[in-house]
Parts: C-alpha cells; structure tokens; sequence
C-alpha cells in the first residue's frame, strides 16, 4: 500500500497510541512524598538578579536544601529543606555571597 491507499485511523488521544494513553495503568505514576521545611529568611542588600543568584548558589549548597527563591524586591529568600536549617548555617551561607541576613522574617 502507498500512503495514498492506506486506510486511516481516526485520531483519538496522543500521538503516542491510537487510545490516547501513554501508559496503561497507575503503576507508572510515581508520587514522591514532599515531607520538607520551608523557611523565609530576610536578607539586606540584594537589590538586581545577580544578587538573588548569588544568595541561592550558597544556600542551595548547604546540605540538605531542595530549593531557594530569592526576590531582591522584598528582600525575602524562600529555602525549603529536607530537615530544618541552623540559622548560623545559612547566615554564613548569605554572607559567603556578600549580604546580610537579618534573620527570619515574619
């Protein structure tokens, strides 16, 4: 058969099979338990995008940690962690990068 006589299918789902399933059952769901802590810190000096990834590099280099948001607009650093953060830790992480840490915000 050429492409011009091949009878089609009708398309129903993705591309991936005629039903429209990628999978065939929940098994290939995987959901990960988010048992983590979240800290919001406040830190003086972070005023442009550099600053914010300064801040995060070092933090997301303590142990542990599994994502930092930094917004020089508030001065705010979000860090979620495996286990909660000692803040001497993250204060030397923050001064590492060149600012201060005022301490947790409220």
């Amino acid at each position: 058969m050429t492409a011009e006589t091949e009878p089609t299918t009708p398309s129903t789902g993705s591309c991936c099979s005629p039903t429209g399933s990628c999978h065939d059952g929940a098994a290939d769901v995987r959901i990960e338990p988010t048992d983590s802590v979240t800290a919001v810190y406040e830190v003086k000096g972070m005023t442009c995008g550099h600053c914010e990834g300064a801040v995060s590099e070092e933090i997301s280099a303590l142990g542990g940690v599994t994502s930092v948001e930094a917004v020089a607009a508030t001065g705010r650093v979000t860090v979620s962690s495996k286990a909660p953060l000692a803040e001497d830790a993250v204060r030397a992480a923050v001064d590492e990068a060149g600012y201060e840490l005022v301490g947790r915000a409220a």
